[in-house]
């Protein structure tokens, strides 16, 4: 075979690669779903994206790095109209392969999954290979962004990637299966369907996946509008973005019982991208731009049970912390709670733990924390969230109160005598409410200062910038014992 001939054979190889298998291709499309090239076409910038072993075809995976809004990303996309997409020794080499180029080059890693399973010819010797792309993106985590979009089926050992990366987004109509359906309805009489047990809607109630998307395309648009948030590793600065909003803006919203439009406000052009909107709801996380800066908001729904902590809201505010913690973006925390939620006795444990993880997340944290009492910060809640020893800053609203109980617990337990007197109940919760309030705190030193609520986004972004050099680190260990 001569040059030509070679380079002629080479072509025809490549070109049945890229084109794939027609009739495969067309039930993926019956199903509404892309193929993975066209997944990744829609996701990087136009002609960008540079794909690695093309020529291994068996691996029914595509992987390379380009570019998504000028940012330098790797990814990898399986393949399901390529066998399946199905797992195995080859697809494991590929994504392992990404992964380290990652890691050198200091890029966020986007993996849209959609495969069937394990290839089933390799038997058990296709274990090692989730294994070993799980310990990879395990020793990742914390160095480059890990973002991970369901597009299909993800089951198996394959859904502990989804808990692996730093921000899961689930498709509409894909699933996210553990087990299978058999051993979930395994109680007669209360079979679910699989979108009941594995849809998009139940795995983020369970706080499984922070995202859900109606659509590929909306989930492409979050990979994109997350890729703008985050920096490219944990030895750069999240991208600061021009002004385009006015750094002295004044709140329209300042009522601190209004919390998603609170945030909205304070958000650069109102932009926000709220992870884990259907769990733990009682606590808001969020990412939004304040002042051009990439800002993570920890914020007390006092609409849910007085902003009351409970282990769930605990668990998704810690991970939250830490996740902006390992690529020093700010944490502000907006605090409006009654304190740690008063569970039945078989969830004390749980919830004690729960506000354990809270407080370890918040005084591990070494990036940024700035801190604004909107209401009321009682007790533990308080400490954990919006203390002066864990915040660099901390501001209250000047009818905000910061106390160790509730201005009823305090009353029902101190006041008995004067209530049995006749003395108001009323009255008495409004004294107490003075002592403990803003003005009493800022002289106590227990905050910086007493704040106009229209004013709060400027305090806020001066703080940023003041913290902009913030240079902290923990003391010299492994790690930290997490109390999980």
């Amino acid at each position: 075979m001569d040059k030509t001939e070679m380079l002629q054979a080479l072509a025809k190889e490549k070109t049945a690669i890229l084109h794939g298998d027609a009739e495969r291709i067309a039930k993926q499309h019956a199903d509404g779903k892309c193929t993975a090239r066209e997944r990744v076409a829609k996701l990087f910038d136009g002609g960008s994206f540079v794909e690695m072993d093309a020529l291994k075809a068996d691996s029914n995976l595509v992987a390379g790095c380009g570019t998504i809004n000028g940012q330098p990303v790797y990814c990898f996309a399986q393949d399901f109209a390529s066998f399946g997409g199905a797992m195995g020794k080859s697809q494991a080499e590929k994504i392992l392969k990404v992964l380290g180029k990652a890691r050198m080059t200091g890029a966020p890693v986007v993996a849209l999954l959609d495969s069937a399973g394990v290839k089933i010819s390799e038997g058990a010797a296709a274990l090692p290979a989730y294994a070993e792309i799980l310990s990879g993106m395990a020793r990742l985590s914390g160095v480059c962004p890990l973002i991970v979009s369901v597009m299909g089926p993800c089951t198996g050992i394959a859904t502990l990637m989804t808990q692996l990366a730093d921000i899961a987004i689930q498709v509409k109509k894909s699933h996210v299966a553990l087990h299978t359906a058999l051993v979930m309805n395994s109680e007669k009489g209360k079979e679910k369907t699989a979108d009941q047990l594995f849809g998009a809607d139940t795995m983020a109630s369970q706080g499984a996946v922070a995202l859900t998307a109606e659509s590929e395309d909306e989930a492409t648009a979050l990979i994109a509008a997350l890729i703008d948030l985050l920096p490219g590793s944990n030895m750069e600065d999240a991208p600061l973005l021009p002004d385009t909003d006015d750094l002295n803006r004044l709140l329209v919203s300042t009522d601190g019982e209004d919390v998603s439009s609170l945030i909205a406000d304070l958000a650069d052009d109102g932009k926000v991208i709220e992870l884990y909107s259907a769990y733990g709801k009682g606590v808001r996380t969020a990412f939004v731009h304040i002042g051009g800066h990439t800002v993570g908001v920890v914020a007390n729904d006092h609409a849910v049970d007085n902003g009351r902590v409970s282990a769930e809201e605990a668990k998704k505010a810690a991970r939250f912390v830490r996740l902006c913690d390992c690529y020093q973006i700010p944490v502000v925390s907006l605090v409006n709670t009654d304190g740690i939620a008063v569970p039945c006795a078989c969830q004390q444990g749980n919830t004690l733990r729960g506000a354990a993880d809270l407080l370890y997340a918040y005084a591990e944290a070494t990036t940024p924390k700035i801190a604004v009492v909107t209401g009321d910060a009682v007790g533990a809640a308080y400490v954990a969230m919006g203390g002066k020893s864990i915040a660099d800053v901390s501001y209250a609203w000047p009818e905000a109160m910061i106390a160790p109980l509730t201005k009823e617990a305090a009353v029902q337990t101190f006041d008995g005598d004067k209530l049995n007197a006749g003395e108001s109940r009323e009255a008495l919760e409004e004294k107490y409410a003075l002592d403990c309030g803003a003005l009493t705190a800022a002289q106590a030193g227990i905050v910086d200062d007493v704040i106009t609520p229209a004013e709060t986004r400027k305090y806020i972004i001066a703080a940023i910038e003041l913290l902009a050099t913030k240079h902290d680190v923990n003391l010299p260990k492994k790690h930290g014992n997490l109390p999980l």
